[in-house]
């Protein structure tokens, strides 16, 4: 999947064989943010644009599937809007309960057995965040483990090295995009990661005291906050790479992309090419 400022394309081997035909998907977009300018303010654009990601990742998981197994007559069957909006709300529910309400809950269970945790409010959002940051990991890893997860994990791999190759100012082959890293700074795992470092530090504002359904609404209220400040911070480190201190900053986020991604396939470098290269020609050069 590529994404250009006015356009979205998904490109997908028929059938999952690495010799068959690229579909592709190309949707010509209008970014939220022109539609509505208050949501291209900073510290805005970034709960916008997290939305608007998940909206188009659905979309394009939902033409891969359908394209790794053709009817019989070689159609496929597309989910309507009402199957997404689904799809996007019970993702969104699953994130919260695994990764916000589920680390609370089990911060205030050990807290009722350890008194320091729930009578230190600092101590509190450390083991609060300790959890996150472990189900986190543990989920990752867990996935990565799947057959269909690891295929998926190469084809990221295989978009970073496209996008390298390009950046780099190299033709766009898979000999030239071979030469290049599956770590990229701009990945969207750099910025899970700084969603969840940044929660921790967000969430040690809200009062120890409070009960527990306070803090999980105070937690939701502040997500908004959190994925803004993320998504700035990932935009600013991308501009800033070289100086000591935001390498430093940037690094955790790149090594936890090894577990995001892994070394692509020629024919899958050679899909992730064909989506830059359409991405790229819907804007002017």
């Amino acid at each position: 999947m590529m994404r250009s400022p006015h356009a979205f394309i998904v490109a997908v081997r028929k059938g999952g064989r690495p010799e068959a035909d690229i579909a592709l998907l190309r949707e010509d977009i209008t970014p939220v943010g022109e539609r509505y300018p208050l949501l291209k303010k900073p510290f805005i654009r970034g709960t916008a644009a997290l939305f608007e990601a998940l909206w188009l990742g659905v979309k394009a998981l939902n033409f891969s599937a359908n394209h790794a197994v053709e009817n019989e007559d070689g159609t496929t069957e597309e989910l309507g809007t009402l199957a997404m909006a689904g799809t996007v709300a019970i993702a969104v529910l699953f994130s919260l309960g695994l990764f916000l309400a589920l680390p609370l809950l089990l911060t205030k269970l050990l807290g009722m057995k350890f008194g320091a945790v729930e009578g230190s409010n600092l101590l509190f959002n450390l083991t609060d965040g300790a959890f996150r940051v472990a189900l986190f990991l543990g989920y990752v890893s867990g996935i990565s483990l799947m057959k269909d997860i690891r295929r998926v994990f190469e084809y990221h791999g295989a978009e970073h090295k496209a996008i390298a190759a390009y950046e780099a100012g190299a033709e766009l082959t898979v000999e030239n995009a071979w030469k290049h890293s599956c770590i990229h700074a701009r990945c969207g795992t750099s910025f899970l990661f700084a969603v969840i470092v940044l929660s921790i530090v967000m969430f040690s504002l809200i009062p120890g005291t409070w009960p527990l359904w306070a803090k999980a609404a105070a937690r939701l209220a502040l997500l908004p906050a959190v994925a803004g400040l993320s998504y700035e911070f990932i935009r600013f480190t991308a501009k800033h790479r070289g100086r000591p201190l935001v390498e430093f900053f940037i690094l955790p986020g790149l090594w936890l992309q090894r577990l995001t991604t892994r070394e692509p396939s020629d024919d899958q470098i050679e899909v992730a090419i064909k989506a830059l290269s359409e991405a790229l020609a819907t804007e002017p050069r």
